[in-house]
C-alpha cells in the first residue's frame, strides 16, 4: 500500500494516537517574540481507555528525561462503602519500563525537492538521527537531481521512550562543508510501538518463508493473532485440528473453498467471502505461490487483515526546515520497522537497492527510402533530392550518426545499406533508458526511443529537412511489408481475414524487426507522409 501522506495522517489509523495522545509541554512564563510559537520543552502522553474494552484497569505512569507518560481515569465512587468499587478500565497495558528495540529505516526515494545549487538542482544524501546516533555518509549523494532514488536501509538500536524521535534529513552535498539542509521529517516511534493498529511493522499480504518477500516480523501470523486478541481483551483464538478454521470471539474464519471460487487476499478486489455453509468467512482462492506456508499461518494472516491493521506500506512524508517553518521543501517516500528485543530476533531485512540497468546495443540498418519529397531542381529542370538519413537515441543527441548521401534521386528512392550502432543502458522494470552525462555521473532517464530523420543535402545552403520517424522500442509499430502500405499513422498493411494481432510490439522481446515505416512532416495542424 502506497500512502500519499504520513502514516499518522491516514484517517483510519487515528493519528496512531489511539492508545495515548501527545500534548506538548511549555515552560511557565514563556513569552515568545511576536509571530513565533513557543518552543516545547517536553511532551506528556495521556492514554484513554481502550475502545470497546469493558474490563478494568489501573493508572500507570513513567517519566523518562523530557518525556512523561500517563494513563488515568476518574471513577465515580458509590455512596455505600460496602458496595465494591467499579471495575478497572485498564488491564492489558504494554510494559511501563523502557524497551530496547531494533529500528530499520527504509528510505526509497525523494521528489519535489527544493533546489540548493546554482544550476537549479541539488546533490541530496540521507542522514538518519535517533537519540545520540547518526547514520549517513556525505559521499553517498545523488548528484544533480531533484528526484533522487536512494534505496537505503539504516539500522539503529534505541531504548523507547528514552530515544523515541526519529529524524530523517536530506542534505545537499557541497564541495566544502558544512552542507545545507534540504529538509527534515520527524517520526514518533513510541506512538507506533504502542498503537493498537500494529504500526510497528506493516502486515504483508502473503505469508512467505523464503524468497524476496520473506516474512520479516518477529511473530508468526498465529502468534501475532494471539497477541492481538490479548490486547483487545478477547479470548485466545481456537484453531481446528487441521488448522483450516479458527474462532476469534464470536466469528469463525475458514480456510477452504479453494479452486477460484471468489477472490482471495492479494488479488484485485480480493478479500473474504461468506463460507458455503454460512458459518463464517472463507478464503476465496488458492494461493498462487508455490510454497505458501502452513495453513495455520495463512489463516491467521487473513484474520489479521480482516481487523484493518496497518498493512505493508510506503508512506510519503513532507520535509520541512527550521529556517523556513511551514514551507514544504519536498517529499520523501519511506517506511520504518520497529522490533522490540523482548520478542526475539526479526526476519531478514528487505533489499531495496536500486535496480541496475542492463547494457544493450541497438543496431539499426538503413536499407532504402521510397517516395521522398524532392526539394531541388537539376540543370535539366527535373526535381531531385540528395538524400541522407540521420539517427540517434533520444537523450543522446550528441552521439547522432548519419549515412552517406544518395545523390540525384529523381523518384525519391535511396539505397544505403548503412548500419547505425547505439549502446545504452535499459531498466526493464521502469522501461527507461539511462544515459550518463559528464564526469559527475548525472543520470537522465528517458523512454528508449530511436529517432530517424531524412534530409536533403545542399552544398551552398542549409540542408532541407524532409521527414522524421520516431520509434519507441517498447511500443514499436508493426512495419509494413511494402512501402505502399505505409500511412502517416504508422498502421501496418491490412491483415488477412480472420487474422488478429497486436498493432505494437516490443523490440526487447522480439529482438529483430524488418519492414517499412512512414516518415512524416508537419504541415499546418496535420502530419503528412513525406
Amino acid at each position: 500500500q502506497i500512502y500519499s501522506c504520513e502514516l499518522e495522517a491516514v484517517p483510519e489509523f487515528e493519528g496512531l494516537q489511539d492508545f495515548c495522545q501527545t500534548f506538548p509541554l511549555f515552560p511557565p512564563g514563556c513569552h515568545p517574540a511576536p509571530g513565533e510559537d513557543p518552543a516545547p520543552v517536553g511532551e506528556f502522553k495521556v492514554g484513554e481507555s481502550p475502545r470497546g474494552d469493558p474490563s478494568a484497569g489501573a493508572p500507570q505512569g513513567a517519566t523518562a528525561g523530557r518525556l512523561s507518560q500517563g494513563l488515568f481515569r476518574i471513577y465515580p465512587l458509590p455512596e455505600d462503602p460496602r458496595v465494591p468499587p467499579p471495575p478497572r478500565r485498564f488491564q492489558e497495558l504494554p510494559p511501563s519500563q523502557p524497551q530496547r528495540c531494533l529500528v530499520r529505516v527504509y528510505v526509497v526515494r525523494a521528489f519535489d525537492l527544493s533546489p540548493r545549487d546554482r544550476n537549479g538542482l541539488c546533490d541530496p544524501y540521507v542522514r538518519v538521527s535517533l537519540g545520540a546516533k547518526t547514520l549517513g555518509q556525505r559521499d553517498q549523494y545523488v548528484p544533480n537531481t531533484l528526484e533522487p532514488v536512494f534505496g537505503r536501509l539504516f539500522e539503529l538500536t534505541a531504548t523507547i521512550p528514552l530515544e523515541k524521535d526519529l529524524r530523517v534529513s536530506l542534505l545537499d552535498y557541497d564541495l566544502l562543508p558544512p552542507d545545507q539542509e534540504i529538509g527534515t521529517t520527524a517520526i514518533d516511534l513510541e506512538n507506533r510501538l504502542l498503537s493498537r493498529f500494529r504500526a510497528h511493522c506493516g502486515l504483508p499480504t502473503l505469508y512467505r518463508t523464503t524468497g524476496p518477500g520473506c516474512w520479516r516480523d518477529q511473530l508468526s501470523p498465529s502468534r501475532a493473532l494471539e497477541h492481538f486478541a490479548r490486547t483487545r481483551g478477547l479470548p485466545a483464538p481456537e484453531f481446528s485440528a487441521e488448522d483450516t478454521a479458527v474462532a476469534v470471539g464470536d466469528q469463525t474464519f475458514l480456510l477452504s473453498h479453494f479452486g477460484g471460487w471468489g477472490s482471495g487476499w492479494g488479488a484485485p478486489g480480493g478479500g473474504w467471502i461468506p463460507s458455503r455453509d454460512g458459518c463464517g468467512l472463507a478464503e476465496g482462492r488458492a494461493p498462487a505461490q508455490q510454497h505458501p506456508g502452513a495453513p495455520r499461518e495463512r489463516l491467521a494472516l487473513h484474520v489479521l487483515h480482516a481487523c484493518h491493521l496497518v498493512p505493508e506500506h510506503l508512506e510519503t512524508r513532507t520535509l520541512y526546515t527550521s529556517t523556513q517553518p511551514g514551507l514544504e521543501q519536498g517529499k520523501v517516500q519511506m517506511w520504518v520497522d520497529i522490533f522490540p528485543a523482548s520478542l526475539g530476533p526479526p526476519g531478514p531485512p528487505v533489499n531495496i537497492t536500486p535496480r541496475k540497468p542492463q547494457r544493450y546495443e541497438l543496431r539499426c540498418v538503413v536499407w532504402n527510402t521510397r517516395d521522398v519529397d524532392l526539394k531541388d531542381v537539376n540543370l535539366a529542370g527535373q526535381r531531385m533530392s540528395d538524400i541522407y538519413v540521420v539517427g540517434w537515441l533520444d537523450g543522446l543527441e550528441e552521439q547522432r550518426q548519419r549515412t552517406d548521401v544518395h545523390y540525384r534521386s529523381l523518384q525519391g528512392d535511396g539505397a544505403f545499406n548503412w548500419r547505425f550502432v547505439f549502446s545504452f543502458q535499459y531498466l526493464a522494470a521502469e522501461q527507461r533508458c539511462e544515459h550518463f552525462w559528464n564526469l559527475d555521473e548525472t543520470v537522465l532517464k528517458v523512454p528508449p526511443k530511436l529517432i530517424l530523420q531524412v534530409w536533403d543535402n545542399d552544398k551552398f545552403s542549409a540542408d532541407d529537412f524532409l521527414g522524421v520517424l520516431e520509434l519507441e522500442l517498447t511500443r514499436l509499430p508493426k512495419p509494413a511489408q511494402h512501402p505502399r502500405h505505409c500511412t502517416p499513422g504508422g498502421a501496418p498493411e491490412k491483415p488477412r481475414r480472420g487474422a488478429r494481432g497486436p498493432s505494437h510490439l516490443s523490440l526487447f522481446r522480439h529482438r529483430r524487426v524488418r519492414g517499412w515505416w512512414p516518415c512524416t512532416v508537419q504541415e499546418g495542424s496535420a502530419r503528412r507522409l513525406s
